[in-house]
């Protein structure tokens, strides 16, 4: 799509126009849909992500500047809509230190072996707290300090919580790979 399509869009946006807001939601629901379930824990509630966070974006449109992507614009208010949702209903605490250090296993042919769905299946299943800092570390790619000031919590705090995502994943994957022939072949 061209920007001047695009530029027209957020314009009827801004305006209130309900073409123009349904011709962007059908743009990027897909790829939004799928920043939420990262931070949720199902589908239903991926959606009810999903569609908070477009009523943002339709509220703030306005504020777009174009100085980004409008994918990376909305991704955005996708992420603090999930985290918003977060904040209220859990509360983060430090681990111990015994997981600060964790050494990440060798993933070898393993990694080779897991597919993408297979692995985001896998993260789903992390707790509500790991999962989050998993995410935003991992995949959105936030340094520890920018994860303390958006969950309002230590640095040290979302260290623990990533150490201890990690080695729980890492675990998962061991014994979701254990269980499968090729895995026991590799052995």
């Amino acid at each position: 799509m061209k920007t001047s399509e695009i530029e027209s869009i957020i314009k009827g946006c801004i305006s209130g126009n309900r073409r123009s807001q349904e011709m962007l939601f059908n743009m990027f629901s897909g790829e939004m849909f799928g920043v939420c379930l990262y931070y949720s824990k199902d589908y239903t509630e991926a959606e009810d992500t999903l569609h908070e966070g477009f009523i943002k974006v339709f509220r703030k449109i306005d504020q777009f500047e174009f100085k980004g992507s409008l994918a990376g614009w909305i991704r955005k208010i996708m992420i603090n809509t999930a985290l918003e949702k977060f904040r209220k209903q859990y509360q983060l605490y430090a681990l111990g230190d015994e997981f600060e250090n964790y050494e990440d296993i060798d993933p070898g042919n393993i990694s080779a072996d897991i597919s993408a769905n297979d692995l985001v299946n896998l993260i789903r299943e992390l707790s509500p707290k790991y999962r989050m800092v998993f995410n935003l570390y991992a995949i959105e790619g936030y340094s520890h300090k920018e994860i303390s000031e958006m969950l309002g919590i230590s640095e040290g705090t979302s260290k623990s919580n990533l150490a201890r995502a990690r080695y729980v994943l890492q675990n998962k994957v061991k014994k979701h790979f254990y269980n499968s022939a090729s895995y026991r072949d590799i052995k």
